[in-house]
């Protein structure tokens, strides 16, 4: 009996193993079912966008004048104060004046003695002409007289002309601000001879408004000359960026294209106009604060005057390897397929599509990393909400 009832119980639990084993089995051997994967996609569209490009530059002022004597004389007088502002006509230095008074007063004494000369002159050719006309005179006393009387007043004409240069000799014993702007130091102090031979003596440049010069490559400057070709300098306008990362407040205008490449560089300089006024809360005065200086370093954004329609989609869709830049675009059969893309101009939130998509397509913004080129997909649109993609402005140093 006991032997039976093990060989039963045996039978049973070997029947009942085969029976797990067969039941489970073919369940563990099949695959979990699972579908596409499942992505974002946004929608390539065309958005207005403004053209910017970032060149470096620098300020430049409008009229630059250097201050030179034009006379040999002790400096007597400086009569303004360095780094302040001067209008035109404002006396700035003035000369010792005593020599040139004194060469004036000799040559109009010149003068006198000419106009003597000249009455004397006079009176001998009418006496010669009235002499032969009565025939008591001769022809060569005549003619000699007429000479005379021509010499005199040549004579008389030369020292008016000497006058003349004496007096603008006097003149020039004051040195007047030929145009408005701020003064430099001066380079001479009072007590000093000065003259033509003695350099500049202080540097006046303008201040409202301003240039803003920048180099451009060729190929630069090609592309701005196509997109701009109807518009013309009405279409572009210029801001400033400072190197602490603020913008300038005031916007300027492109206003001249050099007519030469430089041959080292293969680049051509773009020049713009651009305010300079006194800053606000400032006081009013010749020392009054400006916020560009001449010479002042800066980067040039030059900047489309009005919005221009391009293919866009967000910054995060566009992926890069080292074949380029591409997307991965979703068919109408919900397959992915990899797509090189050329980009424009674009900001870290909107990438400009120059060339490689349509608008309409759909683009993979989300779950990029589950997709392959060729792999069906469950697409749905993407979250955007946090993406600044309108009013956009794309920019290109």
């Amino acid at each position: 009996m006991p032997y039976r009832l093990l060989r039963r119980a045996a039978g049973l639990f070997l029947a009942a193993a085969l029976a797990s084993g067969l039941a489970a089995g073919p369940l563990a051997a099949q695959p979990a079912a699972s579908g596409p994967p499942a992505v974002g996609v946004v929608e390539a569209a065309r958005r207005p966008v403004t053209e910017s490009f970032e060149f470096m530059g620098r300020v430049q002022a409008v009229d630059r004048v250097g201050l030179l004597a034009r006379v040999n004389a002790f400096l007597d007088e400086q009569l303004f104060r360095e780094g302040a502002e001067v209008r035109k006509g404002d006396l700035l230095y003035r000369l010792e004046r005593e020599p040139y008074e004194a060469e004036v007063a000799v040559r109009q004494a010149a003068i006198a003695q000419a106009e003597a000369q000249l009455a004397n002159a006079r009176s001998d050719l009418a006496r010669a002409q009235e002499l032969r006309e009565r025939g008591a005179g001769t022809q060569a006393a005549l003619d000699n007289a007429l000479a005379q009387e021509r010499t005199a007043s040549a004579q008389l004409q030369a020292a008016r002309a000497q006058v003349r240069q004496a007096e603008i000799n006097l003149g020039y014993t004051e040195i007047r601000a030929p145009i408005d702007g701020r003064i430099s130091r001066s380079a001479v102090t009072v007590g000093n001879v000065v003259g033509p031979g003695s350099g500049v003596l202080a540097t006046i440049v303008s201040q409202d408004p301003m240039y803003a010069t920048f180099p451009v490559s060729m190929r630069t400057a090609e592309d701005l000359r196509t997109r701009y070709a109807k518009e013309g300098f009405d279409a572009v306008g210029i801001r400033l960026h400072f190197s602490d990362g603020r913008f300038y407040g005031h916007a300027g205008k492109l206003d001249f294209v050099d007519i030469t490449v430089g041959r080292d560089t293969d680049t051509i300089t773009l020049r713009g106009t651009i305010p300079n006024p006194v800053l606000p809360g400032s006081e009013k005065g010749d020392t009054s604060p400006r916020e560009l200086t001449d010479g002042q370093f800066v980067t040039v954004v030059l900047e489309g005057a009005e919005p221009v329609q391009q293919v866009t989609i967000p910054r995060e869709a566009v992926l890069s390897d080292q074949r380029g830049d591409f997307v991965y675009v979703v068919g109408a059969d919900n397959r992915v397929e990899r797509r090189t893309v050329r980009l424009g101009q674009s900001t870290p939130a909107v990438a400009v599509v120059a060339d490689g998509l349509k608008e309409g397509e759909r683009v993979v913004l989300e779950g990029v990393q589950r997709v392959q080129a060729g792999l069906p997909v469950a697409p749905a649109p993407a979250d955007v909400s946090h993406l600044a993609l309108d009013g956009s402005t794309a920019d290109r140093s």
